[in-house]
């Protein structure tokens, strides 16, 4: 068996907050944001990077917050979010999905990494959402498969200030893939991802929902958000 690349584990956490979070009084509220902000800014420790805190207030019913995190040890990524859980503000924090996944090269295109692994900064939106195939799609010969995600990329580059970041989850989450768009302007998500629905590959899309939308922000605005 030949060798394979190092693999970078990243989960996004969305989570939404308990009801009686904002009857809790002021005081005990802002000391419990200083804490899960202490924690978020000290992730390094635990051997995680965070790519954003995004808040998702107004975007979704089930979503208020969300956490990207990146690391190349897949247990840190539990450690974190135990570690998060043990906080005051963490116990009030309802975990409503979890999308891990992890970034394995491209059998497409050797050139074809997610944006977060080139050293590219965060955009201020982000759009991510699971992914899963049909199974006919699996039963085409390879170089049709790799024909129509050529077409995929470079309908995608029509869009170049978009970053794209797509992480495999087979076998470890209801999905087969997580896909993330970063994007300073949510209208041009919007028309890029309604361009490339003609694409080739898009019959043997299976599933692409649910789509969480958030706004970057400094941890502790994200958290203030949350009221």
């Amino acid at each position: 068996m030949s060798e394979h690349p190092q693999a970078t584990y990243t989960n996004f956490w969305v989570y939404q907050i308990a009801s009686e979070w904002r009857t809790t009084d002021a005081e005990s509220r802002s000391a419990a944001r200083d804490e899960l902000a202490a924690l978020l800014d000290d992730a390094a420790s635990y051997g995680v990077a965070i790519r954003g805190v995004y808040s998702t207030v107004g975007l979704r019913p089930d979503a208020d917050l969300m956490i990207w995190a990146v690391t190349d040890d897949f247990d840190a990524l539990q450690r974190l979010a135990v570690a998060i859980r043990a906080t005051t503000l963490g116990a009030m924090l309802q975990p409503r999905h979890t999308f891990p996944g992890a970034s394995l090269g491209s059998k497409y295109s050797s050139d074809h990494a997610p944006a977060f692994m080139k050293g590219i900064p965060p955009k201020r939106y982000l759009s991510m959402y699971p992914f899963t195939k049909t199974h006919e799609w699996y039963q085409l010969p390879f170089e049709e498969r790799r024909s129509a995600m050529g077409e995929h990329g470079r309908m995608g580059r029509e869009y170049p200030d978009i970053l794209t970041n797509t992480v495999s989850s087979f076998g470890i989450s209801d999905w087969e893939f997580v896909v993330a768009f970063e994007s300073d302007d949510v209208g041009d998500m919007v028309r890029m991802v309604e361009y490339l629905r003609p694409a080739a590959s898009r019959p043997y899309t299976k599933l692409d929902t649910p789509i969480f939308l958030g706004v970057l922000k400094d941890v502790r605005e994200a958290l203030l958000d949350l009221g």
